[in-house]
C-alpha cells in the first residue's frame, strides 16, 4: 500500500518518525491538503474505527497525518477521504512508551497496515525504528483480533473488551 503523510513539521525532526520513513521512500511527505492523495486517512476523531473492510479504499492511499499531539485537534484533519480511527493499541515509541492511543505516524501506518492484512510492510515499516518490533509484541493480539473483524462495528467491540480491562 502506498504511505502518504499530510507533514505539519511541528516536532522534532530527529524524533519524526514520518521523515525517517520518506528518507527510506516508505512514504510520501505532503505539505497541503490539496497535494494529499485521496485515500484511507487515519484519523483519531473519526467516527468509524479502521476495519479489513477498509481495504479496498486503502489501496487508493493510506493516509496518516504528522504534527505534535498538542496541535492534534479535530480542525486539523480536514484532508479529503474516508476517515478512520484506530484501534485501541499501546505505544512502544520511546517518548510514550506503553501509553494507549499515544502512537507515532510510523506505529500508525503499522497499526493500519497489520489490521488490513499487510503484515510484512508493517514489519518492513518498523524496521526501521530499533524499538519497532516491540510495537508489534505489545500490540500482537489485538492486532490479530482487529484484522479478523468483519466491519468497524466488530473492530469497536474488540476495542470495549480491552478499554474495560
Amino acid at each position: 500500500m502506498d504511505l502518504h503523510v499530510r507533514y505539519e513539521g511541528d516536532d522534532d525532526p530527529k524524533k519524526c518518525t514520518a521523515r525517517k520513513l520518506a528518507r527510506f521512500d516508505l512514504a510520501e511527505l505532503h505539505r497541503s491538503d490539496r497535494a494529499t492523495p485521496y485515500g484511507v486517512v487515519l484519523n483519531p476523531h473519526a467516527e468509524q474505527a479502521l476495519s479489513p473492510a477498509d481495504r479496498d479504499a486503502a489501496e487508493r492511499a493510506l493516509v496518516a497525518l504528522d504534527c505534535s499531539w498538542e496541535s492534534a485537534g479535530e480542525k486539523m484533519f480536514s484532508i479529503d477521504g474516508d476517515h478512520r480511527a484506530l484501534p485501541y493499541l499501546v505505544a512502544a515509541n520511546p517518548v510514550n512508551f506503553g501509553k494507549p492511543m499515544q502512537l507515532t505516524t510510523v506505529e500508525a501506518f503499522a497499526a493500519a497496515l497489520s489490521i488490513l492484512g499487510e503484515h510484512s510492510q508493517a514489519e518492513q515499516v518498523l524496521s526501521k525504528f530499533t524499538w519497532g518490533e516491540t510495537f508489534l509484541e505489545l500490540n500482537e493480539e489485538p492486532l490479530r483480533r482487529y484484522s479478523e473483524c468483519a466491519d468497524s462495528s466488530e473492530t469497536v467491540a474488540i476495542q470495549q473488551e480491552y478499554l474495560d480491562r
